[in-house]
């Protein structure tokens, strides 16, 4: 397998695709789509390089089925959300900061296409894996069970706790959330060392960190839960300063009060 005219294969591919949710977005006004392709691209690619990969069939067969059960998972858990609830705050902020600037929607589309392309790379360091990666196998595939059970059970949690009326205005505070404010995105960032162990014995292992790794920068630094959190803030003030203060802000730990008295 060659790595590059593979990863310019999904990139170009992502790229036709984002141009579509752009459309979409314009006519429907709900930049959330992009979240959605971007899942379900990523679960394409890990199928894509899977097929294509020249490595050991375990790695490779790990890999289609982890990592596009995953990526169909997180699709379709954001395309719930964005078919059936209002455009999400981030990019509401964003429509409005923009001006509503179509121009800047469609790079933006464009960059998330980008990124199907960086996340791939720690496929390709797995279907490249000639070793099989051994026992590290069994240890990817739990890894992959707790984090991905991790995760949606955050997403299931804070969907439930959206859909009561009664919570409008307020932050959740149940399961998972009482002990992170982005549980979601702590269990996505562990989900990546997946490949990490399925790579180990691949010539091209090292580029496999660069799924946590960038995943991490990315989701605490940038996209991820700055925007989140700016949001929270706007939108709920001084109850989400609150949870802040009590809650840690990545990594789960015990809050500082209990519940009732935050």
């Amino acid at each position: 397998m060659n790595t590059f005219p593979t990863l310019l294969t999904l990139w170009l591919v992502a790229a036709w695709v984002m141009a579509g949710g752009w459309a979409w977005q314009w006519r429907k006004r709900n930049a959330g789509i992009v979240d959605a392709l971007w899942a379900a691209g990523l679960g394409v690619a890990a199928l894509f390089t899977a097929l294509v990969g020249q490595g050991a069939p375990l790695p490779r067969v790990l890999l289609a089925v982890l990592g596009g059960a995953w990526g169909a998972r997180l699709a379709l858990h954001l395309w719930r959300r964005v078919r059936g609830e209002a455009e999400d705050g981030r990019y509401r902020a964003l429509r409005e900061h923009w001006g509503g600037h179509q121009g800047k929607f469609f790079a933006f589309f464009q960059f998330q296409a980008f990124l199907v392309g960086l996340f791939a790379v720690p496929f390709i360091a797995v279907a490249a894996n000639a070793e099989g990666a051994g026992g590290w196998a069994v240890v990817a595939v739990l890894t992959w069970v707790g984090s991905v059970a991790g995760e949606s059970l955050a997403d299931r949690q804070l969907a439930r706790f959206r859909a009561d009326p009664a919570n409008k205005g307020k932050t959740c505070r149940e399961g998972l959330w009482r002990y992170s404010r982005h549980p979601n995105y702590f269990f996505e960032c562990v989900h990546w060392f997946t490949y990490v162990f399925l790579a180990i014995g691949s010539p091209l292992a090292w580029l496999a960190w660069s799924g946590p790794v960038v995943m991490f920068l990315f989701v605490r630094f940038l996209s991820g839960v700055p925007l989140t959190e700016k949001q929270a803030l706007r939108t709920r003030g001084e109850e989400y300063a609150r949870y802040q203060r009590d809650t840690p802000m990545f990594f789960p730990w015990f809050p500082k009060h209990s519940r009732e008295d935050a």
